[in-house]
């Protein structure tokens, strides 16, 4: 059963983390990327009426989706998920809002007792699965709730770029009128374990109060590559209908960091 959440409780712990995401990633375009998936879904899937979400976070790829589908979107943060909620109500009308369900749940291992047209799992959340365990477990979460004639779409960070241009430190500061962010990546690459551990250290400024906080977090990235993945997809009864550059469809080089598949058991 999906879980419930008092808004009001979660929204106060999540209060500085959800503002500062949103901040951070306020460029990132939602839009263009549901259009872009919601294509290669109609590829593959067509006619699609339900959506799966593995990792949908504050659910922005949802909310730009359901004008099309019956979306479930799974997420082991509760605060994301409430933000998502929240958000949801606010972006869409009374209709829409009701065509998504947020669910909390760890996608290695969650089952729902439904089928879907169509699975995303996007912005690298495949790259968050660092052991070839937890891949393994999530292509089986795949393969159980995704429906005979349906499509996997996903992106990951891209091997031979990543080692190609190399993780470097980086500095990026947004604000807007209540808050400063500043944040620092700095990034240790382990390439005999084929990942990145982003060090995240964020400085927020509260514009009104001039009160200071420091936040420090570290994602630990895993990039992928084809070969790998296909011997992956291969083991779980899949195969890949495409993949590609993100957002291009255009053929993965040495500067793409992001690039996707689509995969099914079968057309």
């Amino acid at each position: 059963m999906p879980v419930e959440y008092n808004l009001g409780e979660i929204m106060n712990v999540f209060g500085v983390y959800s503002k500062y995401y949103n901040l951070l990633y306020n460029e990132k375009n939602y839009q263009t990327e549901a259009e872009f998936v919601d294509t290669i879904i109609g590829k593959y899937a067509k006619p699609a009426e339900t959506l799966l979400d593995l990792g949908c976070g504050t659910g922005r790829h949802d909310i730009n989706l359901v004008s099309k589908y019956t979306i479930t979107g799974v997420d082991r943060s509760p605060e994301m998920l409430a933000y998502a909620q929240q958000l949801a109500e606010k972006e869409t009308n009374r209709k829409e809002s009701s065509k998504i369900v947020f669910q909390q749940g760890d996608i290695r291992k969650i089952y729902l007792d439904q089928q879907f047209d169509g699975i995303i799992s996007l912005f690298h959340v495949m790259s968050y699965l660092n052991s070839n365990t937890d891949i393994k477990d999530v292509f089986h979460t795949v393969k159980t709730h995704l429906k005979l004639k349906g499509v996997f779409v996903f992106d990951f960070w891209y091997g031979p770029a990543v080692l190609t241009e190399k993780p470097s430190i980086r500095i990026k500061r947004m604000e807007d009128d209540d808050i400063r962010i500043t944040r620092v990546a700095e990034p240790v690459l382990h390439p005999n374990d084929n990942i990145v551990d982003v060090n995240y250290t964020i400085f927020t400024v509260d514009k009104k109060t001039k009160k200071t906080q420091e936040l420090k977090e570290t994602h630990r990235m895993r990039y992928l590559f084809l070969p790998e993945i296909k011997m992956f997809l291969s083991e779980a009864g899949f195969e890949i209908y495409e993949s590609g550059e993100w957002l291009t469809g255009g053929e993965p080089g040495l500067e793409t960091w992001n690039a996707y598949c689509a995969v099914g058991v079968g057309k």
